[in-house]
C-alpha cells in the first residue's frame, strides 16, 4: 500500500507553515514600518518640546543683558554667577551658555562654546543645531538680539532626558504592538490548524483505506473548500469504482462469451485433422470460418461495452446529423444485404434531422440495431427478410425505429434481453441470440439520455426497436 510522504521526507513545507509564513511576514513588516514611523514622530515632537524649552532659556538669559551704566555700546549681563547657575540649573542635564558681541568677541559664559551659525553669521533670529562641547553631544540654540545692542546668546544642553523620554514613549507604544502581534500569530496558528484539520483527517483516511474500498468519505468540513474537496474525492472514487467494475465485467464477459465459440473452433479443427475426406475437410473449414466470424462479432460487442463504460466517464456532446448517420450505416451494409437477400431501406428521411448527442455512441446504437435485425430478424415462414429504418419527428423529440419482419420476441423477455448475456426467445420459442447487441444499445441510450424500448409489431410480425432522442 503506497504511503503519503511524511513531513521529514520532503523538502516542501506544510500548508500550515506556508500560510503562517504568508501572513506573519507581512504583519511583521507592517509592525516594523509602524515602529519606525512611531519612532520618527515621537522623536520629532520630543525634540520640538525640548527645543522650545531651550529657546525659552536663551530668551531668559538675553533678557538680563544690559548696557553698562554711563556707556552706550558696551554690554554686560545683569546677573551674578549664582543667579545664572540657578537660572540654567537642570537636575539631569549639563547646561552651558555663552554671550557674544556683535563683532563676535566673547562677552560672558563658558569659553569655547560656539556654533556653526555664528561662524557663518546667519541672519535668522534663532537657530538650533547639534554640537560637541567638552566631549559631550549637546543640543544648542543660537539667539540673535538687536536691543539694546546687537549680541548673540548660545544655550546648549545635553540630550539625556530627551533620549530617556523617547525610549519610554517607544517602549509604551511599541511593546503593546509587539505583544498584539504575538497574540495574533498564536491565534492564526490555532485557527489555521483548526481549519486544516479536515485535510489532515482526509489524508489519514486515505492512507488507511483499502484499495478495494470505494465508499464515500465521511468528513466534517469546516469550510466550503474542504466540502468541495470531499465531494471531488468522492466523485473520483465513484468513477474509479465504475471503471474497475467495467473492467471486471469486461473480463468476465470475454471469458464467458468466447469460451463456447473458441471451444467449437478447436473441436472442428481437431475433427478435421482426423479426417482424410476432402469434402468433409471443406465443410469443417466453412464451419470454422463461421465460428470465427461469430467470435469476432462477440469480441466487437464486448469491446463496445467497454467503450460504453468509458464513455460514462467522459463523452463529447455535439450536434449530430442523424439522417447522415442512417444513410452511412445502410450503405455500409448494402452489399451484405444483397448477399443475404435482405430488403434493407429507410423512410422519413426527407428532412435533415439534427440532435445533440455523441456521434460515436449514436452510430453504435444504429449499427447494433441493424446487425441484430439482420442477424435475427429472419421470417419463420421463409419469406423475404425486410429491415427498415424510419425517423419520426416532433417539435420536442425525434424517434428512431428499426423494424424487421422476423418472429419477434416474447413479451415477457423485452426487458430481460437488454441485460448483458441474457438470451431471449422468439415468440415461437426458438433462440433469439445472446443479447449483447441490445444491451450495448441500452447502455448507449442511457449515456445519451435517450429512451430505448422494444415492442412487437402490432400490424405484422416482427420486432420494433425504438430510440427516442430529445431535439
Amino acid at each position: 500500500m503506497n504511503e503519503f510522504p511524511q513531513a521529514g521526507q520532503a523538502a516542501k513545507s506544510s500548508i500550515q507553515k506556508r500560510l503562517m509564513s504568508h501572513v506573519l511576514w507581512p504583519l511583521g513588516l507592517v509592525w516594523l514600518m509602524g515602529t519606525l514611523l512611531s519612532a520618527g514622530i515621537a522623536n520629532y515632537f520630543v525634540q520640538q518640546a525640548f527645543d522650545r524649552s531651550l529657546l525659552d532659556d536663551a530668551y531668559m538669559v538675553a533678557s538680563h543683558v544690559k548696557l553698562k551704566s554711563g556707556q552706550q555700546k558696551d554690554l554686560e549681563i545683569n546677573m551674578t554667577s549664582a543667579e545664572l547657575n540657578g537660572l540654567l540649573f537642570d537636575q539631569s542635564e549639563s547646561v552651558a551658555f555663552a554671550l557674544f558681541k556683535a563683532d563676535g568677541s566673547f562677552l560672558a559664559g563658558h569659553p569655547g562654546l560656539t556654533a556653526t551659525s555664528i561662524i557663518q553669521n546667519a541672519a535668522a533670529a534663532f537657530e538650533f543645531e547639534n554640537i560637541v562641547f567638552q566631549g559631550k553631544s549637546m543640543r544648542a540654540v543660537v539667539l540673535r538680539q538687536e536691543q539694546p545692542e546687537k549680541f548673540t546668546v548660545i544655550v546648549a544642553q545635553t540630550a539625556l532626558s530627551r533620549t530617556q523620554l523617547l525610549q519610554k514613549l517607544l517602549a509604551y507604544s511599541v511593546l503593546p504592538e509587539l505583544l498584539l502581534l504575538i497574540l495574533i500569530g498564536a491565534w492564526l496558528r490555532w485557527t489555521i490548524a483548526k481549519d486544516l484539520a479536515p485535510l489532515s483527517a482526509l489524508m489519514q483516511v486515505l492512507q488507511k483505506r483499502d484499495g478495494s474500498d470505494f465508499s464515500p468519505l465521511q468528513l466534517k468540513a469546516s469550510t466550503i473548500d474542504m466540502e468541495n474537496l470531499s465531494h471531488a474525492v468522492n466523485a473520483m472514487l465513484r468513477r474509479i469504482e465504475v471503471a474497475l467494475k467495467a473492467q471486471k465485467e469486461f473480463t468476465g464477459n470475454v471469458a464467458h462469451e468466447l469460451r463456447t465459440p473458441l471451444a467449437g473452433i478447436r473441436a472442428l479443427a481437431e475433427y478435421g485433422l482426423d479426417s482424410t475426406q476432402p469434402e468433409l475437410l471443406r465443410a469443417q473449414l466453412i464451419q470454422i470460418r463461421e465460428s470465427s466470424i461469430r467470435a469476432s462479432h462477440l469480441t466487437d460487442q464486448l469491446l463496445a461495452l467497454a467503450i460504453a463504460d468509458e464513455a460514462d466517464i467522459e463523452k463529447k456532446i455535439e450536434p449530430v446529423q442523424l439522417d447522415e448517420v442512417i444513410t452511412t450505416a445502410i450503405l455500409e451494409r448494402s452489399a451484405l444485404a444483397r448477399e443475404l437477400n435482405i430488403d434493407l431501406g429507410a423512410k422519413g428521411m426527407e428532412h435533415a434531422c439534427v440532435i445533440l448527442a455523441n456521434k460515436a455512441l449514436t452510430e453504435g446504437i444504429l449499427n447494433n440495431l441493424l446487425d441484430n435485425a439482420m442477424r435475427y430478424g429472419k421470417p419463420a415462414n421463409g419469406s423475404a427478410q425486410v429491415v427498415t429504418v424510419s425517423l419520426q419527428m416532433s417539435s420536442e423529440a425525434l424517434e428512431l425505429v428499426v423494424l424487421d419482419n422476423g418472429p419477434g420476441i416474447a413479451n415477457e423477455d423485452h426487458e430481460n434481453i437488454l441485460k448483458r448475456g441474457v438470451q431471449g426467445a422468439n415468440k415461437d420459442g426458438s433462440n433469439k441470440g445472446l443479447g449483447l447487441g441490445l444491451s450495448i444499445v441500452a447502455r448507449y441510450a442511457e449515456l445519451l439520455g435517450a429512451q430505448f424500448w422494444l415492442q412487437n409489431s402490432l400490424d405484422a410480425s416482427g420486432l420494433e426497436a425504438h430510440v427516442l432522442f430529445r431535439r
